[in-house]
């Protein structure tokens, strides 16, 4: 087992630091403040995309990216695309219909800070913004790019993704899950946008399909690690860690409710190896990295 982030790994610490440093730039020049009477929306959702935040699935598109040599300025864009789409995810996530959260990221979560409406109309503004950005040329000059990220992300984030994993998390509150289901859950609910930020640097550098493929099947494992650690963190982390309450899993189907937490931290270990390995097709160091980041999701404390 690799050695964590915060013991041994100063190059991946410096480089998030600097892949949130530009992030901030990037979704900030995409979300320009306003003197239009529909100000507060602007200001809900800068406040949704700017407030924090670690930037991972940024930077698992800008590494992918990296890795085939692709302008890093579209890469941002798209990047900031997938950061988009989960912040309004975390938005609607917050809100009282779904785990009414009154926290986020250490602060007062949007509907909080403004009101809900507001909260439901940033979340689906920038769920948009996420594909504006995508189709515009400044992305990518062929439009053919453009079409298979688009499509890519829809598919990653509606009923077949996101969404559809958000349903079984709700019906998971009634019902128990095996083991399969809780996968496949996670799978939809989180593994999916890993995978298409894992995938898009791909898509930009127009790489091979067995690359494609090996990134895609690393996405997969560290999608469902890093979901694993996640119910780890609802259980035995500190809200004043991890900036939003704990506990808020204590009643839905996760892998640690199922497994026991010894289980889930070893399948957790195990899906990590797993993930790395699949990135043995790349020759050199120029994945080091995201092998890197696939060990952090494993030993991160928030």
């Amino acid at each position: 087992m690799a050695p964590s982030l915060r013991e041994a790994s100063p190059k991946l610490k410096d480089a998030m630091e600097d892949c949130r440093e530009k992030m901030q730039k990037t979704i900030s020049s995409l979300l320009p403040q306003t003197d239009l009477a529909e100000a507060p929306l602007f200001d809900a959702m800068r406040y949704a995309a700017l407030n924090g935040g670690k930037r991972l699935r940024p930077f698992m598109v800008l590494e992918g990216a990296r890795v085939f040599g692709v302008d890093q300025g579209r890469a941002r864009r798209v990047a900031a695309a997938a950061e988009f789409v989960h912040c309004y995810s975390l938005v609607h996530d917050d809100l009282p219909a779904m785990d009414n959260s009154d926290t986020r990221r250490g602060k007062a979560a949007l509907h909080k800070a403004f009101d809900e409406s507001t909260a439901i109309l940033a979340g689906d503004a920038l769920l948009t913004l996420a594909f504006e950005v995508l189709a515009d040329p400044e992305t990518h000059e062929d439009p053919r790019v453009r079409v298979e990220l688009i499509a890519l992300l829809a598919g990653a984030i509606g009923m077949h993704g996101m969404v559809g994993g958000q349903m079984l998390d709700l019906i998971g509150e009634k019902q128990e899950f095996d083991v399969g289901t809780i996968s496949r859950l996670q799978r939809l609910k989180t593994g999916k946008l890993i995978a298409f930020c894992c995938e898009a640097g791909a898509i930009l550098g127009k790489a091979n399909p067995a690359h494609r493929q090996s990134l895609r099947n690393y996405a997969h494992d560290l999608g469902l690690a890093f979901q694993v650690t996640d119910d780890l963190l609802d259980l035995e982390g500190k809200a004043e860690e991890m900036g939003k309450p704990v506990g808020q899993d204590a009643k839905k189907a996760t892998f640690v409710s199922t497994m026991g937490v010894e289980q889930a931290r070893a399948r957790a270990e195990m899906l990590v190896e797993q993930s790395v390995s699949h990135l043995r097709v790349f020759d050199g160091g120029r994945v080091d990295l995201l092998k890197d980041l696939a060990y952090y999701v494993l030993e991160r404390r928030v």
